[in-house]
């Protein structure tokens, strides 16, 4: 009786160990799948961030009109007029035809800028050129004369509703791509004297200066 109780505990140490050995394999196995099956934007991303760009602008300071420069007493103790310093800005926008190079902006972003730079997601750099621009809705369209561009969809942004997620990509800060996310605020507003034009998409997506230009999409991935 003795060997026989000594023999079943073997067998149930070994049948312990096999189980012990057997769960990380299993665990493992198991973790992939877990993996894949998380929320993700990443395929989503991949399609549409190379249709944002980075602008670069320079822009000249506007001339001081001060009739005192005319004035030689003035010049003699004040000394010449000074010239205006060129500015420096960054911003961002998205590419709406691949073909033509046509890249849509703000007008705040690129309307005065006397030099404008697109930096595309693969580091390419294009000088760009301004097609036209409107500011009472604040839109521009440069272009540029690249190859192998990727533009990004239209969607319907009549079709949104309060609640709905979306996602901001942008140049924040002149720091380079950032994806931020969130959800439709609100929708129609208007009232803030910021453009002649107000029907505004509000979102609680993080959105800092440089971003002015950039896209925001649905999760599909079209740009709203």
């Amino acid at each position: 009786m003795l060997a026989l109780t000594s023999n079943l505990r073997v067998v149930a140490v070994a049948m312990g160990a096999i189980f012990f050995s057997l769960a990380p394999v299993a665990a493992q196995t198991a973790a992939p799948a877990e993996a894949s099956s998380l929320p993700t934007l990443a395929p989503m991303l991949e399609r549409v961030t190379p249709a944002v760009v980075n602008i670069a602008v320079v822009s000249k300071a506007p001339k001081e009109d001060n009739p005192l420069y005319s004035d030689p007493n003035y010049r003699r103790f004040f000394g010449p007029e000074q010239l205006p310093q060129a500015r420096m800005s960054a911003g961002s926008g998205v590419i709406v035809d691949p073909a033509k190079g046509y890249v849509l902006t703000n007008n705040h972003v690129a309307g005065d800028g006397s030099e404008i730079s697109v930096t595309l997601k693969d580091g390419r750099q294009f000088p760009a050129k301004l097609i036209g621009s409107d500011k009472d809705t604040d839109i521009a369209l440069l272009q540029i004369d690249a190859k192998n561009l990727t533009a990004i969809q239209t969607g319907d942004s009549d079709a949104l509703k309060v609640g709905d997620y979306v996602v901001a990509i942008g140049n924040p800060f002149g720091l380079g791509q950032t994806v931020t996310s969130g959800i439709v605020s609100a929708l129609g507003r208007s009232g803030l004297n910021i453009e002649g034009y107000e029907d505004f998409i509000q979102t609680d997506a993080s959105i800092n200066p440089g971003n002015s230009g950039g896209a925001l999409v649905t999760l599909d991935g079209k740009l709203i």
